[in-house]
C-alpha cells in the first residue's frame, strides 16, 4: 500500500494537537469555529454524513468524506474514527489540496 499522505499530514495534524475528532468533538469544533476541514469515514452511516454535510454546509466549512474509520482512526492513534475535523488553518488547506488532488485523479 502506498503511503497515504492525506492519512500522514492527519497524523501531524494530531500530534501538533490540531485535530479534534469523534462525533461530539468534531461537531463542537465545527460550532465553536473552530474547524477549518472536516472529514468523515466513507463507511460512517448516512445519518453522521448528513449531520455534517449539512453542518459545515451552513458554516462554510470545507467536508470530505475520507478513508475508513479505521484509516482515520489510525492516522491520528486512536482506534475507529468517524469524523475529525482540522482545527489548523494552514494543515487544513494542505490537506484539502490533497484531497482536492486525489478527486480529481479518480
Amino acid at each position: 500500500m502506498k503511503q497515504d499522505k492525506v492519512l500522514a499530514m492527519l497524523g501531524l495534524a494530531a500530534k501538533a494537537g490540531r485535530v479534534a475528532s469523534g462525533e461530539f468533538s468534531t461537531e463542537k469544533a465545527v460550532k465553536e469555529k473552530k474547524a477549518y476541514l472536516v472529514i468523515v469515514a466513507e463507511d460512517a452511516s448516512s445519518n453522521t454524513k448528513k449531520m455534517f454535510g449539512n453542518m459545515t454546509q451552513f458554516r462554510k466549512v470545507p467536508y470530505y468524506c475520507y478513508s475508513n474509520k479505521e484509516g482515520l482512526g489510525h492516522s491520528i492513534g486512536k482506534d475507529y474514527r468517524a469524523s475529525l475535523a482540522v482545527t489548523d488553518e494552514q494543515l487544513a488547506r494542505l490537506i484539502e489540496e490533497k484531497l482536492k488532488q486525489i478527486e480529481t485523479t479518480e
